[in-house]
């Protein structure tokens, strides 16, 4: 290690100065796609990480002489280790990425010129959505441009009323008698009244009750499919209403849903390491692979991806395409986001613990396979520990003076500030800007408790443990609090500012120097952090009952005879906003026609920049509103993330 004696804070400083102006200079410029280039940076990130981890290892744990300090710095630093071992994997299979497109592009002419194209069943999975949502995903299946398939709502429900509306649109309708093994249990069902069938699907594609496919979506997905050795096709999730943490902290605009780095970045990267895997919803998989392994596995509450492990033990492999083929309900509400995240985090444990587990051999899994298991059950276990921690540790010290990381500010600035500005300012570049590190750090608190908890549960019983569906189209017109996590988050932050105040203003005895000062510092962060964690548990109230889709399409309105040219700036499936003046009084009727759609309307109200129409309610009004908005890509932004305008919007946030 590099002696720090004699050193300044500036002299500290000057490596991350020097990291950090190489890569606003050279990032920029070079091809984040490149395998070589993206290595490169890679080992670099290790490299500095590694140098700042072992310093933590060798010179930071205080003397065994206080068994509180020594055991307490102990635990720290061995978490913190393991954390550092799960993201090393992580960021070695960011080296590379894959792109399958192109792919596609060849394939799909192919695909559309064989005499008989492969029979698809799609199972849209539903247990208790509205029906709006489910008549929305109907109609948006029944509008895909593929020539072979069949629709099928698979109903774990048992309602009535949805066996009416398949029956009036024109879809198949399964049900069973009860409701085993949740979701996994009703595919299964499913796939046995298939299997009867005189005419055997060749694939079932799955939907989740609030994901409405693109037309293109089942095309493009079998098209990667005519090698008989893919088992699964994965298409990403993207959504058309904003996460929790962008409604809550008002970042719609300027900042994208947490899983954009996931199905954007690490999917793609995973694929290119041949070790993509089912995600459930938006797949096509193949019927008879999944015959041969007995249909979904139920030994697991994330049946999706086990289902890709134990096709690869029958050598069947999943292939990911990255392209936007459909659209869906993000968690709209804290509770359902962090209870979605731990029944994730509970199915991996459960994975690890069974028989397809990273450390069972014999099972058949490729070892890339067992090591990208590892990277995430670390990543669910050791990454969320180490967050909370990082929020206890200094307070411990501040409060009891429980000094757990022993540390001059130099060392740590020498160690930590070149590790911290080279990850932060590659994992921009990487990734785009979708991750960033305040963000990165928010996400995983938010969750943190509810996360280990399941992991805790995952690894003590990892059988019998209950699937619990994410709730989707709740009520969202008042603003609530989210009171159990609230309580966590206030508790944490009234302990982190204590232990400031008494620190430094109720003990002067304490000098504001090494060990104080780092303390001091990481708890101004967690303050930071905890702040925003309580404001996120501020559900904000979401006045509009349908979802809003941007749109830049010219309209013409009808109206006592007349004909006016408007513009639209947004579309939902009960109205519309056209930007000028008002024409007609509110409330009067008029007729607009927009692409190849002729609706009758009325005057809704009156906004600063235009007026909002709401659409006549009838189901061929509705059809063609839903198909014309779910023809592409509509509610996806591509925009460019700028961290300037993040900030703006959470200063926005807090201080308003």
């Amino acid at each position: 290690m590099t002696s720090t004696a004699g050193m300044s804070y500036w002299d500290a400083l000057v490596p991350a100065f020097v990291i950090l102006l190489i890569a606003l200079a050279v990032l920029p410029w070079v091809n984040r796609n490149n395998t070589i280039v993206r290595a490169a940076a890679i080992v670099l990130c290790l490299v500095l990480g590694w140098r700042y981890m072992l310093w933590r290892i060798f010179e930071t744990i205080p003397s065994s002489s206080n068994p509180i300090d020594f055991f307490t710095g102990l635990i720290f630093v061995a978490i913190e280790a393991i954390a550092m071992i799960g993201s090393t994997a992580s960021q070695i299979f960011l080296t590379r990425t894959r792109n399958r497109t192109a792919e596609a592009d060849r394939n799909v002419p192919l695909l559309l010129a064989e005499p008989q194209l492969p029979k698809v069943d799609v199972l849209i999975c539903t247990y208790n959505e509205d029906e709006d949502i489910l008549e929305r995903t109907i109609i948006g299946t029944l509008g895909l441009n593929y020539p072979n398939f069949r629709a099928w709502v698979c109903d774990d429900g048992r309602r009535p009323w949805l066996k009416d509306l398949c029956e009036r649109r024109g879809v198949g309708y399964l049900t069973r008698a009860d409701n085993a093994h949740a979701k996994a249990g009703n595919i299964n069902a499913a796939l046995k009244k298939l299997a009867a069938l005189d005419e055997k699907p060749d694939f079932i594609s799955i939907l989740d009750a609030d994901f409405v496919p693109l037309p293109n979506f089942l095309t493009r997905a079998v098209s990667l499919a005519l090698d008989t050795n893919v088992g699964v096709v994965q298409t990403p999730q993207h959504f058309f209403n904003p996460d929790p943490i962008q409604s809550n902290l008002a970042l719609t605009k300027v900042w994208p849903d947490e899983q954009r780095f996931f199905f954007d970045i690490v999917m793609a990267s995973k694929d290119a390491w041949n070790a993509a895997f089912c995600c459930g919803t938006s797949s096509v998989i193949r019927f008879d692979a999944l015959q041969s392994i007995g249909g979904f596995p139920t030994d697991s509450v994330t049946e999706d991806y086990l289902v890709s492990l134990r096709l690869r033990e029958k050598g069947f492999k999943t292939v990911y395409l990255n392209e936007i083929l459909s659209l869906g309900l993000a968690p709209e509400g804290l509770a359902e986001y962090t209870g979605q995240r731990s029944r994730w985090c509970l199915g991996f444990v459960q994975i690890c613990r069974g028989r397809s587990g990273p450390l069972r051999w014999g099972n058949g899994l490729p070892f890339v396979d067992r090591v990208m298991l590892c990277e995430t059950f670390l990543h669910w276990t050791a990454t969320h520990l180490f967050r909370v921690l990082g929020i206890i540790v200094p307070a411990l010290y501040l409060i009891f003076d429980v000094q757990a990381v022993h540390a001059n500010v130099i060392d740590a600035i020498w160690h930590l500030a070149p590790f911290v500005v080279v990850q932060s300012a590659i994992y921009v570049w990487l990734t785009e800007g979708r991750v960033l590190p305040l963000m990165t750090d928010l996400y995983q608190m938010l969750c943190a408790t509810e996360v280990l908890k399941s992991a805790w549960s995952g690894l003590m019983r990892p059988k019998g443990q209950k699937f619990k569906v994410t709730a989707k189209g709740g009520d969202r017109s008042k603003q609530f609090i989210q009171w159990p996590l609230l309580r966590i988050f206030g508790t944490l932050l009234f302990l982190t500012t204590f232990g400031i105040a008494n620190a430094f203003l109720v003990d002067q005895s304490r000098p504001l120097a090494e060990s104080s000062a780092i303390a001091l510092f990481w708890s101004w962060y967690n303050i930071i952090l905890l702040t925003l964690c309580c404001y996120v548990c501020s559900e904000q109230q979401q006045r509009r009952k349908g979802d809003r889709f941007d749109v830049r399409v010219p309209v013409k309105l009808g109206f006592n005879g007349e004909l006016r040219d408007y513009f639209a700036s947004d579309i939902s499936i009960s109205g519309m906003h056209l930007i000028g003046e008002l024409p007609v009084p509110i409330g009067a009727p008029v007729r607009i026609r927009f692409s190849d759609i002729c609706l009758e309307a009325h005057v809704r109200r009156r906004t600063e920049s235009g007026f909002g129409l709401q659409f006549e309610t009838t189901d061929k009004a509705k059809t063609s509103v839903l198909r014309y908005i779910f023809s592409g890509p509509r509610a996806v932004s591509n925009e460019k993330i700028k961290p300037h305008l993040l900030a703006r919007a959470v200063a926005a946030r807090v201080f308003r």
